[in-house]
């Protein structure tokens, strides 16, 4: 298992009061311009493109399902139904990659979650002007790093097949906010997100902070075990190759 990497200096990303901004920022561009839903995330790398292509492919092994599979009769599934894929989007933003997901044919629940209200108030307003096929996508203001276990959240249930990451640990490992414990909040993360994915469920994270080693550093252990990534085009600095986003997926034991 990979050491855990050193920490990153703090930044005015690692804050909330930066996020509370921007959103409330996009959120009021959006009121104005419904063609402006704001930044797309590591859109240059074609981050969500290739996630979306990771989960398809997990699709077509029968790892993960697109659609509900087997027969309901007189309102009871039968012993073989099998539900569609369930998610959770962690830092949510403003939801653009739960839409992208109902877009490339999901159907299982989707829940966003953001700690910035305004981000959550953002990815609302665009839902409600989607079409019918969107409006169950449900998002909630939540901070999964002041969560308790003794507090579990009415929409977590038995816990996610897929949980999401696209940036929020980049941002949290910025904070220089301490835990308890006296750690950096980043240390935290792993297992407040272990609680989140149901047993066998999976972690899909994309980073542009983070080498691919010092991701797993940081989430292998505990319950996730590295499992796969996703493909990006690699270059040669200083005799050592690597890409400038990744993409890693982690199974929960």
């Amino acid at each position: 298992m990979p050491p855990q990497p050193a920490h990153l200096d703090p930044s005015p990303l690692g804050t909330r009061a930066y996020w509370d901004t921007l959103y409330t920022r996009e959120a009021t561009n959006f009121s104005k311009n419904p063609a402006d839903e704001g930044e797309i995330w590591f859109s240059d790398a074609g981050a969500e493109e290739r996630m979306l292509a990771f989960l398809s492919d997990l699709a077509d092994e029968d790892v993960l399902h697109k659609e509900a599979e087997g027969d309901i009769n007189d309102g009871e599934e039968s012993s073989s139904f099998i539900q569609p894929t369930r998610f959770l989007d962690l830092g949510t933003g403003n939801g653009h990659l739960l839409f992208a997901l109902r877009e490339d044919g999901w159907e299982g629940e989707m829940v966003g979650v953001d700690y910035a209200a305004p981000s959550v108030e953002l990815a609302g307003s665009i839902r409600d002007t989607k079409g019918e096929e969107y409006k169950d996508i449900k998002f909630y203001e939540f901070d999964i790093l002041s969560s308790s276990d003794s507090a579990a959240p009415e929409w977590l249930g038995e816990g996610f097949d897929v949980v999401l990451d696209k940036g929020t640990f980049d941002a949290i490992s910025l904070s220089e906010e301490k835990d308890a414990q006296g750690r950096r909040i980043a240390e935290g993360y792993r297992e407040k997100v272990e609680g989140l994915v149901k047993k066998g469920g999976r972690f899909l994270i994309t980073s542009c902070n983070w080498t691919e080693e010092e991701v797993r550093g940081w989430f292998e252990g505990g319950e996730m075990v590295f499992e796969g990534r996703a493909e990006y085009p690699s270059f040669t600095f200083g005799g050592k190759t690597g890409s400038s986003v990744c993409t890693l997926c982690f199974k929960r034991r």
